[in-house]
């Protein structure tokens, strides 16, 4: 062993020596002082009691005053009213001789029981036929503006007062005309400017003859576009 290893266990070998003369002092009492040990001028004396004297107030607490009894109530004293009985006449019935007195009525014989109408079986009610829809409504004539063919063509009369008044123009008319051929409405779709060009071209498209509009063999209402023209030179 080398001597800085001895400089390391020596500070440790007295602290274990220190801890062991600790614990052996301990265990033999040196560390407590006896009654043996003190002087033998205190062993003999008497010890101090200190002693406290708790005064107790006997004075009688006073008594808490009497409840005063309540007054009664006065009872309202009700007069009461004695209602006299009704008077009630006396009827006389014994018959006097003058009375008519009316025979006595026959018992009824006992209706008899008629018996139950028992109701035939009802028949049963047939279903209701179903309702059909309603028809769609019809389609609108188509509008036929070219190819206007007529039987009788519409012959205007220029209007006096239009000639005299120097009024000339165009009038576009959109006349339906039916299966027949025949005019069955006129309208003004383009004015001329007077209305009285405008009604004179009416007239005579009313007075005119179309040919029938065919169609898949077949005869249709059209629109037609008529086109009358008035010229002051004609």
């Amino acid at each position: 062993m080398t001597w800085p290893q001895v400089k390391r266990l020596v500070p440790l070998l007295l602290i274990i020596l220190l801890h062991m003369g600790f614990i052996y002092a301990l265990l033999n009492g040196w560390f407590y002082q006896t009654e043996q040990t003190l002087p033998k001028a205190e062993q003999g004396l008497p010890k101090e009691i200190f002693v406290s004297l708790i005064t107790v107030d006997n004075t009688p607490e006073p008594m808490p005053p009497e409840p005063q009894p309540t007054p009664p109530k006065p009872v309202p004293v009700v007069k009461q009213t004695v209602t006299p009985p009704p008077v009630i006449p006396v009827i006389n019935k014994t018959p006097s001789e003058q009375a008519i007195t009316a025979p006595p009525v026959p018992p009824q014989p006992p209706v008899p029981p008629q018996p139950a109408v028992v109701a035939p079986p009802s028949e049963p009610v047939p279903p209701a036929p179903p309702t059909s829809a309603p028809p769609p409504p019809p389609s609108q004539p188509k509008t036929v503006s070219t190819g206007v063919e007529y039987q009788q063509a519409p012959a205007p009369e220029y209007p006096p007062l239009a000639r005299r008044m120097g009024e000339e123009g165009r009038v576009t008319l959109r006349v339906l005309v039916n299966e027949a051929g025949r005019p069955t409405r006129v309208d003004v779709q383009k004015t001329s400017g007077s209305s009285r060009l405008d009604e004179a071209a009416r007239q005579a498209v009313l007075r005119a003859m179309f040919k029938p509009h065919i169609e898949d063999g077949r005869a249709i209402s059209v629109y037609a576009i008529v086109p009358i023209t008035f010229h002051l030179d004609n």
